[in-house]
C-alpha cells in the first residue's frame, strides 16, 4: 500500500474507533508497528491531533481547533446524506437549513455512482409531512449533556392538560418515538420514574446538584417507554385479550400506541390507553381483529351502548334503502328506464 494511501486508511481507522493500540493498527494496514508510528507523525504534522496513551502503545485521534476532513465509505456516506436529507424536514425546529446546507456541501464532493443512489432514492420517496412536534436542538443537547453528567434538571414543565408546574429530575435517557423527544427520568418531588415531553419542558438553569444514577426501571428501555408512553398519561387503561398473533396486531399499530404482549400463537394481551371511552372502543374495533374486554369495565356498557347505536343505524338505513328501491320500481312500471321506446 503506498503511504498516502495508508495515511488514509490510518484516518480513517482512527476517526472509526475510540482508540487503537499499535498491535491492532499494525495488523489492520498490515505494516510494522514502526511504520504506524512514522504514519502516526506524518499524521500530526499535517495538523491531526492524534494522541498517543501511556503503557500499551495506543492511539486515539483527539479534537483539533478546526473541523478535519472526514473519511466515509460509500454505505457511510450515502447513509449521512439520506441522514441530513430526513433531518431538514425533521422533528429538531431550527436545524433544516443547517442540514441543507450541509447536504448541499456532501453532495458536492459525492462520486457520482453515489449520488445516484441518493437521488434514486429521493425521487422514489414521498413525505408526508411533519406529524410531530419539534424542539430546541440546544434544549436536546443540554438534556443530553446532563444526562451524560449526572447532573440534576430543573425545568418548568406542562401536562397534556395544560396543567404548569416546576420539576426536578435525575435525567437518564433521551427517547424518540418518531413523532415526539421524550426524557426518561427520575423525578426527585415525585420519588419515582417518569417520561417527560421535551417540547413541554423549558430547562432552567443553573443545573442542580450531581447523583449518583439509579438502576433503570426496564432493561428493555424501548417496551418501558412504549408502556409509559401508550397508557400512562391517559384516564382509561384499556386491555384487551386480541384474538390474532401479536405480529398481525402489531401491523395496525405504531408502538407508541399500545403494547403487545403474546399468549400463544394466535392470541396476545393488548394495552393501551385513552382519554375517551368511544376513542378507546373505535380504535380497537377498527383493527377488525375478535377481542376480549378486561380492563376497563365501564368499557363493556360503552361497547354494548355503541353495538345497539349501530345496528340501529344499519336497520333504519336498510329499510330506506328498500323503500328507495320500491318507489324506483313503481316509477318505472315494468322496469325499463324511462324514456326508453319498447319498439326499438
Amino acid at each position: 500500500m503506498q503511504t498516502s494511501a495508508r495515511l488514509l486508511r490510518l484516518l480513517s481507522l482512527l476517526q472509526a474507533h475510540r482508540e487503537w493500540s499499535g498491535v491492532e493498527l499494525a495488523e489492520r494496514l498490515g505494516v510494522t508497528a514502526r511504520t504506524v508510528r512514522r504514519d502516526v507523525g506524518r499524521l500530526r504534522e499535517l495538523g491531526y491531533p492524534v494522541h498517543a496513551t501511556a503503557g500499551v502503545p495506543g492511539y486515539r485521534l483527539g479534537a483539533g481547533t478546526d473541523l478535519p476532513p472526514l473519511l466515509l465509505d460509500d454505505d457511510e456516506a450515502v447513509a449521512v446524506a439520506v441522514g441530513l436529507r430526513t433531518a431538514a424536514g425533521g422533528s429538531v425546529s431550527g436545524i433544516e437549513e443547517t442540514s441543507v446546507r450541509a447536504l448541499a456541501k456532501l453532495e458536492r464532493v459525492l462520486p457520482s455512482r453515489l449520488r445516484h443512489r441518493v437521488r434514486a432514492l429521493r425521487s422514489m420517496t414521498v413525505p408526508m409531512g411533519r406529524a410531530g412536534s419539534t424542539v430546541d436542538p440546544a434544549s436536546l443537547a443540554a438534556i443530553a449533556a446532563a444526562c451524560r453528567d449526572h447532573e440534576t434538571l430543573r425545568f418548568d414543565y406542562r401536562t397534556h392538560e395544560g396543567q404548569e408546574s416546576v420539576r426536578a429530575a435525575e435525567p437518564y435517557r433521551l427517547i424518540h418515538s418518531g413523532r415526539h423527544w421524550y426524557l426518561l427520568g427520575w423525578d426527585t418531588g415525585r420519588d419515582d420514574w417518569r417520561t417527560y415531553r421535551v417540547d413541554r419542558l423549558s430547562l432552567r438553569t443553573p443545573n442542580g446538584a450531581r447523583f449518583v444514577p439509579r438502576d433503570l426501571p426496564d432493561s428493555d428501555l424501548a417496551a418501558y417507554m412504549s408502556r409509559s408512553i401508550s397508557s400512562a398519561p391517559y384516564r382509561y387503561q384499556g386491555r384487551f385479550t386480541m384474538h390474532a398473533p401479536a405480529e398481525v396486531v402489531a401491523e395496525h399499530m405504531p408502538a407508541t400506541t399500545g403494547t403487545i404482549e403474546p399468549i400463544d400463537e394466535r392470541t396476545c394481551v393488548l394495552s393501551s390507553g385513552a382519554n375517551d371511552l368511544d376513542e378507546l372502543a373505535v380504535w380497537v374495533a377498527l383493527m377488525d381483529v375478535d377481542f376480549e374486554v378486561h380492563e376497563p369495565p365501564e368499557l363493556v356498557d360503552r361497547i354494548r351502548a355503541l353495538s345497539a347505536r349501530l345496528a340501529t343505524a344499519a336497520a333504519v338505513s336498510s329499510a330506506s334503502s328498500v323503500s328507495r328501491l320500491a318507489g324506483s320500481s313503481r316509477a318505472g312500471g315494468s322496469g325499463r328506464p324511462r324514456g326508453t321506446d319498447p319498439g326499438k
